[in-house]
């Protein structure tokens, strides 16, 4: 094996990684309605792609560079998702039901500069409070420390929320 061969199946296996993720990333902002960075994203990707399929198709009986092939994709597709989970980019939507906190948890969050919605309910085993926050993904944990907190027993559900308009604009502290 000469040190061509092994440059090549390494150049194949880096480029995947490259373009596998940009793809991840890529996808996430489509879902998440950024088409034009998608697009760019996109652009660039396919072309680091190209490279990739090409020098792998020139010699596809050669195993090695069919592994790293594969090996680029598996470790693109994860990497891909660990960068989407590190920028946490976007807004969520974390919809806080508590028995007899609610006032309590919303005072809180308010505090810390976020905006918050409240509503009385009635629940399964009475009133309820229910408590509505948009929110970076990245504050998730420090909302969520804030109510559990307060009330450890309070039922959350943390859902993206695709575009945010108009509104409360406040973020939390240190957005």
């Amino acid at each position: 094996m000469t040190w061509t061969v092994i440059g090549t199946a390494l150049m194949i296996f880096f480029a995947r990684i490259v373009d596998v993720s940009m793809g991840t990333f890529r996808t996430i902002m489509v879902t998440r309605g950024r088409r034009h960075r998608a697009a760019i994203i996109g652009f660039f990707e396919i072309i680091i792609w190209l490279v990739a399929v090409s020098q792998t198709i020139k010699d596809v009986n050669n195993v090695i560079n069919v592994i790293c092939y594969s090996g680029g994709f598996a470790a693109g597709t994860f990497l891909g998702v660990w960068i989407e989970e590190k920028l946490a980019l976007g807004y969520v939507n974390i919809r806080v039901i508590s028995m007899t906190k609610g006032e309590e948890i919303a005072n809180a969050i308010r505090q810390e500069g976020f905006g918050i919605t409240q509503f009385d309910g009635m629940g399964q085993k009475g009133p309820v409070h229910l408590l509505h926050i948009i929110a970076f993904r990245r504050k998730i944990q420090h909302i969520m420390q804030i109510v559990d907190r307060i009330d450890n027993s309070s039922f959350v559900t943390i859902d993206e929320a695709r575009h945010v308009m108009r509104g409360y604009q406040g973020v939390g502290k240190l957005a």
